[in-house]
Order: structure tokens, then sequence, then C-alpha cells
């Protein structure tokens, strides 16, 4: 599927668990309404639909496999049903690499692709920082969501190792206020927009 005609930006959102990012992103729909498409996180659908969680190492990549093809396709579809409309992903292609167990070369062999192709799906990303940084819970009420305070840390600082190489990449750092950070990382976003 060819999805290089857009003449509007597909951005990520990415973070730890618990930064914000769902939020900011039905914010943004919310707020321009019709203009924007916003494509959710595959990993919460499918663990949603009955995928396993656990330690096992061949099911944490046949998951993560599953995970980065759900991703691909949903935002290929969404970017050829929606070519007039702005591309809000709840996560991207290359979130996996912070979960994969395995080096990121084997993670990209894996998918059959490269970083820079991955890098250049995305016209911005924008980075929320976990709360865990700031030792708040990140709880939230995802039924999905299985990280600890410690594992949220260290899978925001992988996430962001990963994504701060993307040429448009804006960093929303935690704060106490939760209304102050989500603000931020929508004037971030609407940068990102106007500039396209």
């Amino acid at each position: 599927m060819n999805t290089n005609t857009r003449q509007f930006p597909k951005i990520v959102l990415s973070g730890g668990p618990g930064g914000g990012k769902t939020v900011a992103a039905d914010l943004f729909r919310r707020e321009l309404g019709e203009l924007v498409v916003v494509v959710p996180e595959s990993a919460t659908l499918l663990f949603s639909g009955g995928f396993p969680r656990t330690d096992n190492t061949d099911i944490t990549k046949a998951t993560q496999r599953a995970i980065f093809h759900v991703q691909k396709n949903l935002e290929d579809i969404q970017s050829h049903c929606y070519q007039d409309r702005i591309l809000i992903c709840d996560r991207g292609t290359l979130d996996g690499l912070a979960y994969w167990p395995g080096s990121d070369e084997a993670f990209l062999e894996e998918m059959n692709t490269n970083f820079e192709h991955e890098l250049n799906r995305y016209d911005g990303v924008v980075f929320f920082e976990s709360a865990a940084v700031g030792d708040i819970s990140i709880e939230g009420g995802n039924p999905t969501r299985i990280e600890d305070l410690e594992s949220a840390r260290r899978l925001d600082k992988r996430l962001q190792d990963i994504w701060r190489k993307h040429p448009n990449f804006t960093f929303v750092p935690h704060e106490e206020s939760f209304i102050n950070k989500v603000v931020n990382g929508l004037e971030a976003i609407r940068k990102i927009v106007d500039k396209s």
C-alpha cells in the first residue's frame, strides 16, 4: 500500500508508561475534530484481546512481532484512508525495540526493516516522559499495564534513546501538574502540524 502521497503530517506520540500519550492524542482529536485521526496503540489492542504477557523470550518475541505488524498496518491503512487528515499515532513502530528481548539489529532484521526507514515513517515525534520519573503512580486504570515504577523508568529512558534520533523530536518532560504537561504536549503537536 503506497502511503507516500500524504499531504498532512503523521506524528508519533511515544514515551514510557503513564506519560499521557493517549490522553494527549484524544484531546488533540477532540480539539481539531475531523481534521485528526488517531491510530490506537496496537499493544493495548492486542493485550486487551487476549495476547499473553509473560517473561518467556519466545512468546515475547512473537508478541512484539505481532505488535509491530499491527501498528504498521494500522498506520498504513489510516494513511491511505485519511490522506487529508493529521495522523496521530499512539506509539510507533520503533517502540518495540524497547520491549524486544534481544539486540536492536535482531529486532530490525526480524521485522524486515531498518532504523532509518522506520524513523522516516513519521514527520515528527512528541515524547511524553513517564510520570514514573517523578515517582508518581502510573496505574491510571489501564488493565493491560503491568510495569512498576522502576521498569517504567527504564522503558522511558530506552524509548527516549530510540526516538531522540528523529530529526523532528520534541521532549515533553514530566511535571507535577499532569494538566500542564498535557498542554505542553498539545502545543508541541501543534508546532509540528504548523511546520508541515
